[in-house]
């Protein structure tokens, strides 16, 4: 079967792929940026069943070209991350275009993720969503669409904002909303369902409500996470919080971006319980538990196999969609800080030791005063240190990497460029190379800065003296590690 894929780039998206090729089916991917796609992660035998093309939902010009050869049709594409004013006609717009798109197409599916939205008074989010939903079935394409609460999965928000809060936090004064029910859901069966509904005619121009086996309120999702892990929290809620309190406490504590947080803690006033079950007559699958579904995400976490992470998605209030364009470093009206280390040893390990920099691991020297640079940049509104890294040991281009991005992780030719996320009077890069010359191995390390006017310039001389503590040891740090 042939089918169109919107999103694969996405955390559901890039989890549903594999499990559809392994089907055998066909599947193209409507992608913004051909260079977000990791090749890599396909055997050769997988990459002749996959289709790359370029073309941007909110843009109909670019979806014109589009070939409209395909079966079935996903639409798992999100705008959650984008500023609260604009998300909701990005998601109208890009659903409009994706019903044209869709309309000139011999497609017999839609099949969409939405939210649950069984409450009356719903947030902008889960509104928008219904939204959205209502303009896919304008398509004369039969749709299906599959309304989950929050999933819970190595890498999803839910996830990981509650191991940051409960990780970090032996107590919480925490906001009313955690009383709220919810039906998280694992991402084994999200994936589940949206692979198992493909091509069911009894599904067509249906809603299903998709949960786990567990109704709970927030704060017994925090405390069933803390008795998962063996850990004693006490949780203590007030009714004083107010959302934009209770939006800046998870922005500190988590990694979520500040916009984010508001989405969610308006989100978290309405109930997501599953209403319409009927799915199970479809797909009578084991659905699991939620205390279940975390030891599947901390499963994949141990074994340092986790393949999308939230965190990844480029917000569109820090970067430009095309973000992958600063691939190339400006050379002239910039400063550069670059350090040369020679090493013995083997080349592959100095690469697979700078292949973790960052998240757990470190930056290989002054940890506390990157973190103090990460609470500073939290202070104005950044994205913070907390964001981490998707796996301990691989890196892809367009991975979030503390308040760096990836744009080259480019291990044939030993190269690794990062991009800052941080707020900047300007914007910088951070290089490494490791090349050899007449028999001898070195690391290149290169900080290059572009600032903007004259605070930029007034910047780079105030950070100067902490450039020349920390940079040296962190490029030896980086050639010296063994583990």
């Amino acid at each position: 079967m042939k089918i169109l894929l919107t999103g694969s780039t996405g955390y559901i998206g890039r989890r549903l792929l594999p499990g559809l090729l392994l089907e055998g089916h066909h599947v193209t991917c409507l992608v913004r940026d051909k260079r977000r796609f990791d090749w890599d992660d396909f055997n050769e035998a997988h990459q002749k069943q996959l289709s790359i093309i370029e073309g941007d939902l909110a843009n109909d010009n670019t979806l014109q070209p589009i070939s409209t050869d395909f079966d079935v049709a996903y639409y798992l594409v999100h705008s959650m991350t984008s500023s609260q004013d604009d998300f909701t006609s990005i998601e109208a717009a890009s659903a409009k275009n994706f019903v044209s798109l869709v309309n000139r197409s011999h497609a017999k599916q839609i099949i969409y993720l939405s939210g649950i939205v069984n409450d009356q008074d719903l947030s902008n989010h889960l509104l928008s969503r219904k939204n959205v939903e209502d303009i896919l079935k304008t398509s004369h394409v039969p749709v299906t669409v599959l309304r989950a609460a929050i999933i819970i999965g190595s890498g999803s928000a839910s996830f990981e904002i509650i191991r940051d809060l409960v990780e970090k936090l032996p107590v919480m004064i925490a906001p009313r909303w955690l009383k709220t029910k919810c039906q998280p859901i694992g991402i084994r069966n999200v994936l589940e369902y949206l692979q198992g509904i493909m091509n069911k005619p009894e599904a067509f121009n249906q809603s299903y409500d998709i949960g786990g086996a567990d109704v709970l309120t927030y704060k017994e999702m925090l405390l069933g996470y803390a008795k998962v892990r063996g850990l004693n929290r006490w949780i203590i809620t007030v009714p004083v919080l107010s959302p934009k309190l209770s939006s800046l406490w998870l922005y500190f504590v988590t990694s979520t971006s500040y916009t984010l947080a508001r989405t969610l803690v308006d989100s978290m006033k309405n109930e997501v319980i599953c209403h319409n079950t009927t799915i199970q007559q479809i797909l009578p699958i084991k659905i699991f538990q939620y205390h279940e579904a975390l030891q599947l995400a901390f499963d994949k976490i141990q074994k340092k196999d986790v393949i999308s992470s939230w965190k990844d998605s480029i917000s569109l209030t820090t970067m430009q969609r095309d973000f992958l364009n600063n691939t190339l470093v400006p050379e002239h009206g910039v400063f550069v800080d670059k350090r040369v280390v020679e090493f013995k040893g083997s080349s592959e390990v100095v690469m697979n030791s700078l292949w973790q920099i960052g998240g757990e691991r470190g930056w290989y020297f002054g940890n506390w005063l990157w973190r103090i640079r990460g609470v500073m940049d939290k202070m104005v509104g950044g994205v913070g240190l907390r964001r981490g890294r998707r796996s301990e040991i691989d890196l892809k281009s367009g991975d979030a990497l503390d308040f760096w991005r990836v744009l080259i992780a480019d291990k044939e030719n030993a190269r690794l460029l990062l991009y800052a996320e941080m707020k900047l009077p300007g914007e910088a890069w951070l290089e490494f190379r490791i090349k050899s010359n007449k028999g001898k191995n070195f690391l290149e390390q290169t900080a290059t800065f572009q600032p903007l006017g004259l605070w930029g310039r007034v910047y780079w001389y105030l950070v100067l003296p902490f450039h020349g503590l920390i940079f040296p040891r962190m490029a030896k740090g980086v050639t010296n590690f063994k583990g």
